[in-house]
């Protein structure tokens, strides 16, 4: 199978409804996207490489969902409706089978959040994904990293430490293995589906958008809550306290040890959920925005003056702990 062969069976789909906002998709050598009048384009682009960011024997259904799902968290992040995304791939071979797995994913993500392929390109090489989506957002500093304010609260969407747990379960890593046994992900399939079917909070983040001057700033926890907290907390120039008793601990987490639990869930990455900060006086709209979304929302700190992340237990005193964001390069 041929190189445009392979696009016209797997990734061209002459039947689909003309989405608006796309004035041009695939077949031209440029997409053209127009956003509604007063919006701004949000664009983001992410890479996955296998050995790198998932396992050579992954599901490639469950690889075309999180392809997409990683980068539509971005948009969520910045209150942004997809627009459209672009994907250039790298397969070491064209596999019709593993072809067929990896759009079915793909697409059934897309057109869950109405988010069509309007371009891209494919090669032969070692097995590489990238994705480039963009989105429309009004302007405005709103949800900006930089934008988190002395007096804030803090909230986090979901759980975090399930993938992070997972991954290593599936490393066969000791510590894992010891406290939750061999059939742990037997038992908590969940964790297998956070950690490769991750659910992008499109809906909660189009709404937090709306709430005008009340929500200040967000991210997406892609390499661990306590260091992308880290980035915002350095482009505003403040600080951060959470509260222990705060963070949500899934049931899967329960075995581990209180030091091993707490590093899932403050450095585990590959979370993809959203932490955002809020004006105290937001905390009714936050709420409705969370339950009009189906979004389980958690107020967990508040940010301060003094630089830094504490956390604090139940009798106000902090916890020691490492705050080491996952690098590529590290």
């Amino acid at each position: 199978m041929g190189e445009f062969e392979l696009i016209r069976k797997h990734f061209q789909r002459p039947g689909q409804v003309a989405r608006p906002g796309v004035a041009l998709g695939i077949g031209d050598d440029c997409a053209l996207l127009q956003p509604h009048p007063g919006h701004q384009l949000a664009v983001s682009t992410d890479m996955l490489v296998e050995g790198r960011h998932f396992f050579a024997d992954v599901d490639p259904e469950a690889l075309g969902h999180k392809a997409l799902a990683v980068n539509l968290s971005d948009l969520a992040a910045m209150g942004a409706r997809p627009l459209g995304f672009t994907l250039a791939l790298a397969l070491p071979d064209a596999s019709e089978t593993w072809l067929a797995a990896f759009a079915r994913g793909l697409f059934a993500l897309a057109d869950a959040h109405a988010c069509p392929l309007v371009g891209g390109d494919t090669t032969r090489g070692p097995l590489n994904i990238c994705i480039t989506v963009m989105g429309e957002v009004r302007p405005g500093p709103a949800m900006q990293r930089s934008q988190a304010q002395v007096g804030d609260d803090l909230y986090l969407t979901g759980r975090t430490g399930e993938a992070r747990l997972a991954l290593e379960l599936m490393r066969g890593t000791d510590w894992a293995t010891r406290a939750c046994g061999q059939q742990a992900l037997t038992r908590h399939p969940e964790l297998r589906q956070r950690l490769e079917r991750p659910l992008p909070r499109l809906a909660l983040g189009t709404l937090l958008a709306v709430l005008g001057n009340a929500v200040h700033a967000a991210i997406d926890l892609s390499d661990g809550l306590a260091g992308d907290l880290g980035h915002i907390l350095q482009a505003s120039g403040v600080g951060a306290e959470i509260a222990l008793a705060a963070l949500p601990v899934a049931p899967a987490l329960q075995p581990l040890s209180a030091e091993q639990r707490l590093d899932c869930i403050l450095n585990g990455g590959d979370d993809y959920e959203l932490l955002f900060t809020a004006a105290p006086i937001a905390r009714a709209a936050v709420d409705a925005a969370a339950q009009a979304s189906g979004t389980p929302v958690q107020r967990i700190g508040r940010i301060s003056a003094s630089p830094g992340l504490r956390v604090l237990d139940a009798s106000g005193h902090p916890v020691t702990v490492s705050s080491r964001g996952f690098d590529h390069f590290g």
